[in-house]
């Protein structure tokens, strides 16, 4: 007959070691003592499941590499003046808008909230065990610079192509080079249709297309976001609305 500690060492040496916790816990408490085999078999088999499921999140979570870790759905600020859709974001928040390879566009001036606002909703993809990456765009065309001197260009590439949410932060802030610009078609002609981004950006997509540069590739990468995508703008109170760069060229999508 197979003994504890001889149980206790198989289950370590699968790598169930939250069954194994629990198993020795069990061992030690008798206040399980009551319960039916299948009961307490059934209370290992959870406490391993969750322990296997929190880990794979927190894997998840620091692979995005989200500016805002602490970012969430709850801490979002919905005071008047922001004149945030309440309804919208808790839609948006369900992250069905993945599951239809939809995007996000979201506007605002500096400070106005925009990475915390996307990293809350790449947070919520992560709960739901997709892969998120969060990138400053000019981040992103550094790695596409170093990587193609490397040799590593398609390898880097396909990390951001691949990936099932992709955040992109600082969009559209300056113009784009014609290699800049190639890259950037590159990664949303890959995106379109088989993954999400969130952009967020203080200009209106109508103000995208003289930044990225030849017409030719600013129409192909606006023709492959603005109509499968959601907006949100964040607005300021008062006086900071001066920073705002452009009136907004699209309006809320209905869900």
């Amino acid at each position: 007959m197979m003994t504890n500690a001889a149980t206790l060492n198989k289950l370590i040496e699968m790598r169930l070691t939250a069954m194994a916790d629990a198993f020795r816990i069990q061992l030690q408490d008798n206040v399980h003592s009551d319960l039916s085999f299948e009961d307490r078999m059934g209370l290992l088999v959870d406490i391993e499941y969750n322990s296997r499921k929190n880990n794979r999140l927190k894997r998840l979570i620091k692979q995005a590499a989200f500016d805002q870790t602490n970012a969430c759905i709850a801490g979002i600020n919905y005071s008047a003046g922001r004149k945030l859709n309440k309804s919208q974001i808790h839609s948006l928040s369900t992250c069905s808008y993945i599951a239809e390879n939809h995007n996000i566009i979201i506007m605002g001036a500096a400070g106005s909230g925009k990475s915390y606002l996307a990293c809350a909703f790449g947070i919520e993809a992560c709960k739901q065990f997709y892969t998120v990456k969060y990138v400053r765009l000019p981040e992103l065309f550094v790695d596409l610079a170093v990587a193609r001197g490397q040799g590593d260009y398609k390898k880097v590439l396909n990390q951001y192509t691949k990936v099932k949410l992709l955040i992109l932060d600082e969009w559209m802030l300056v113009s784009l080079t014609e290699t800049e610009s190639r890259d950037l078609l590159e990664i949303i002609h890959a995106r379109h249709k088989r993954g999400s981004t969130i952009f967020c950006s203080q200009f209106s997509p109508a103000g995208w297309h003289g930044k990225i540069g030849e017409a030719t590739i600013a129409d192909a990468v606006l023709d492959r976001i603005v109509h499968d995508s959601y907006t949100i703008e964040i607005h300021s109170d008062g006086s900071k609305d001066l920073s705002m760069r452009e009136v907004y060229g699209i309006k809320h999508n209905s869900q």
